[in-house]
């Protein structure tokens, strides 16, 4: 099996909404972002299948060392392997990628968050880090015009945030910051034993609405005359809308089910966004 292949299958299975963002790039763009997501799945992984903590930041240390590796030019993982190409193509600095780890060791680390102060931290390191070399990858967006990326990387992770409430409170994670439970008056214990009550459904229009306002924060950030190269990413901001969508019109049940979009809805969000941008 090539890297590409390898990264491919981890990353961008058909039917996924990745799969759907990559259909308008070029070659080299998609195996350069297949690769990114793929290094995010590999530490995603860690996280969240490892259940010795332990072994896990010993995981994360070597994905530390084979990152100081692919910087000094010897890759050794399928992931990093196909990463190199693009770290001189797309000029992607190696504090993403650190930052990256340092946002799953903070998975490690915290199962709470006692405001969004914080969750928007750890947000900043686990998605808009990401989110920043993605849009590198896609060109035609300035150096100086970072709030991009940020705005949208937040979108993202909230949007997830969202609609892995019950996923996540499974695995013992709550990410709903702390006083906003207290502020809408739902115990945490609701949340971790999945018992939904009047309350949770505008706790949960709250997050809503904040992760809407950091997409239109985004779209808001990018120069119309950018939004060509940016196509990738903006049909990954349309299906994630769109689900969002989905999960509120059905009454926000994130703690019973996770709620997904058909592909053929994805194709044409797709194909709609890369006519209208």
């Amino acid at each position: 099996m090539t890297p590409d292949q390898y990264c491919h299958e981890k990353a961008a299975p058909a039917g996924s909404s990745f799969h759907y963002s990559l259909l308008f790039a070029d070659a080299p763009r998609r195996r350069a972002l297949t690769a990114l997501r793929a290094f995010c799945c590999e530490l995603n992984a860690v996280v969240g299948a490892t259940a010795d903590e332990n072994a896990a930041r010993i995981k994360l240390a070597w994905w530390r060392t084979e990152i100081n590796a692919l910087f000094s030019n010897n890759p050794q993982h399928l992931v990093t392997r196909a990463l190199a190409p693009a770290l001189s193509a797309y000029q992607l600095p190696q504090q993403h990628f650190d930052d990256l780890i340092d946002g799953a060791e903070m998975d490690l680390l915290q199962t709470r968050y006692l405001d969004f102060i914080a969750l928007e931290r750890y947000a900043l390191l686990s998605g808009s880090a990401a989110t920043a070399c993605a849009v590198k990858i896609c060109g035609g967006v300035d150096e100086q015009e970072h709030r991009f990326p940020q705005m949208f990387g937040l979108a993202l992770r909230l949007s997830r945030i969202i609609r892995s409430v019950g996923e996540d409170a499974r695995q013992g994670r709550v990410y709903l910051p702390v006083n906003e439970l207290q502020q809408f008056h739902v115990p945490v214990a609701d949340i971790l034993n999945a018992r939904s009550s009047e309350n949770f459904v505008p706790l949960m229009q709250f997050q809503y609405a904040r992760a809407i306002g950091y997409f239109d924060q985004a779209l808001a950030a990018l120069p119309f005359a950018h939004r060509q190269t940016q196509r990738p990413t903006l049909i990954l901001a349309t299906i994630n809308r769109a689900l969002l969508g989905e999960i509120q019109a059905d009454g926000f049940k994130v703690l019973q089910q996770r709620t997904s979009l058909t592909p053929i809805r994805k194709l044409w969000l797709a194909c709609k966004t890369r006519i209208s941008g």
